[in-house]
């Protein structure tokens, strides 16, 4: 029986006792926990057949440049802007990722942290912890307001979005969506308002969120220009991906009121540190800032059970492609041309 060797470069888990448990004894897997890969011997890239990689490490074109036996990569997640894909595709190897976790949990988030701040939760707490007397009071709180026949405006509706808006729309919220790469008629079977551009979807909504993989063409997707073109009072919400929204733009758009509040996962440094002036003026306790804004340490996917399904899913797309050469997933087409 033939087995195949897969390098683990950046696994920040004590043990692969969940994959081993999916793939039996035709894969042997080779456990680092580091970011670098210069830390990682050269030897173990040129002599893997298989990549399993999360996101705490870089896999670049000089690192591909190295994978002499290398017949997969898998991404443990949704997001690949750390696998340099195009590298891949042109040394004749396939990228997946695993999409079908966390997508409830995601969605769930997403709707949460937007009745964090509609609901003003976060301010009532920290009144009544101050004082119980003083701070028993409904008025005066900001961003508080009646959702129920708002506009959400989603960018991108793929399985994330697709969650998210029909949440949105149980809290009778009217959604409607930006997808320039969705077929022609994708609107009809979900029964929601599709626009043609980002432009008119930012000046219809009360409430933008953000749902797209981050690439070249969509970092800073959402920046000054698009946050001025946001209603007055508007809400943005980021649990996608950090590199799509530039918080500094944020930062000023909230200072200035124009924006009334946004809520985020997701940062482009993660972690934040040194904090950008978003991060730091939340981190201290701005008065200005108070209430407005809610930051998560990109944990909208994290449920005990979606992070066995992230793993299993991982692990059967590995043993399904080595052991019987059944590719899922991909997300780098082409890359069989090179490999021919």
């Amino acid at each position: 029986m033939t087995r195949f060797k897969v390098l683990v470069p950046d696994a920040h888990i004590s043990d692969l006792d969940l994959e081993r448990s999916v793939t039996g004894d035709q894969l042997d897997f080779v456990h680092f926990d580091e970011i670098d890969p210069a830390t990682i011997p050269d030897e173990m890239w040129r002599s893997c057949d298989a990549i399993l990689i999360w996101h705490r490490m870089k896999l670049t074109a000089d690192v591909v440049a190295k994978l002499d036996r290398c017949r997969l990569v898998v991404r443990v997640g949704v997001g690949f802007d750390n696998v340099d894909s195009k590298a891949c595709r042109e040394r004749g190897i396939p990228v997946s990722n695993v999409p079908n976790y966390g997508t409830t949990e995601v969605a769930d988030h997403a709707l949460a942290m937007l009745l964090h701040l509609v609901r003003g939760l976060g301010t009532y707490e920290n009144r009544l912890k101050a004082d119980l007397v003083a701070g028993f009071l409904a008025e005066n709180v900001p961003v508080v307001r009646r959702i129920r026949g708002t506009t959400f405006g989603a960018i991108g509706m793929g399985r994330i979005g697709t969650a998210v808006a029909r949440r949105a729309a149980a809290f009778d919220m009217k959604v409607i969506y930006y997808d320039p790469f969705a077929s022609e008629g994708h609107e009809l079977g979900l029964g929601i308002e599709r626009v043609q551009s980002q432009e008119e979807l930012l000046q219809r909504s009360e409430i933008v969120s953000v749902h797209v993989p981050l690439s070249a063409e969509t970092r800073n997707l959402i920046g000054a220009v698009e946050l001025a073109s946001m209603q007055p009072g508007g809400i943005l919400l980021n649990i996608a991906r950090g590199g799509l929204v530039d918080v500094d733009a944020v930062y000023a758009a909230l200072k200035s009121g124009h924006l009334a509040a946004a809520g985020l996962d997701v940062l482009p440094k993660e972690p934040p540190f040194p904090p950008p002036k978003l991060v730091e003026a939340w981190q201290s306790n701005a008065d200005w800032l108070a209430g407005r804004l809610i930051v998560t340490p990109h944990a909208a996917f994290y449920s005990e059970a979606g992070y066995i399904d992230m793993r299993t899913f991982a692990a059967e797309i590995l043993r399904d492609y080595l052991v019987t050469g059944r590719l899922r997933n991909n997300v780098n087409p082409g890359w069989d041309r090179s490999a021919a």
